[in-house]
């Protein structure tokens, strides 16, 4: 199966290079772009960085952008979702679209508060049992990833 459609996948201040490394196999075998943005939590040179993505780095797109708002300016008319678990707006609710950006944040603290408040109607979260902090990062990504490329219908 070829998959046309173009997804972006954006890790905001990635911290844990094999969870990087994970997500950039993943966007390889989906056909979605990667943007790391802001401070990285290791050296883009790491070698677990390397080792978890195997030889999949040639075949993803991975930009180094400074800031969201780089993206913002850059994509205009392109849609943000924000995943975190500090909403109640269920990803599988989310009407994906084709060139949809999904956003992700730092493996210990997520995404800023200010960010999610300012962009309420597009953070998303992903149901979990009572009580639990949060999923692996790289498991997130790849379920929202494949909920929004079921969606668009690939």
């Amino acid at each position: 199966m070829d998959i046309k459609t173009k997804l972006n996948i954006v890790l905001y201040e990635p911290e844990i290079p094999q969870n990087t490394g994970n997500i950039v196999r993943l966007a390889a075998c989906t056909n979605c772009d990667v943007y790391l943005v802001g401070k990285l939590g290791f050296s883009i040179d790491s070698r677990h960085l390397k080792r978890a993505g195997l030889d999949y780095w040639d075949s993803v797109n991975i930009e180094r952008v400074e800031n969201l708002e780089d993206l913002w300016v850059k994509f205009p008319q392109s849609r943000f979702y924000y995943l975190t678990t500090k909403t109640k707006n269920l990803y599988t609710d989310a009407n994906f679209k084709d060139g949809d950006f999904l956003v992700f944040g730092p493996e210990t603290r997520g995404l800023p508060e200010k960010l999610l408040n300012d962009q309420a109607q597009y953070a998303l979260t992903i149901p979990m049992k009572d009580g639990q902090r949060s999923l692996n990062l790289s498991n997130s990504v790849a379920i929202v990833v494949y909920e929004a490329l079921r969606q668009i219908g690939v």
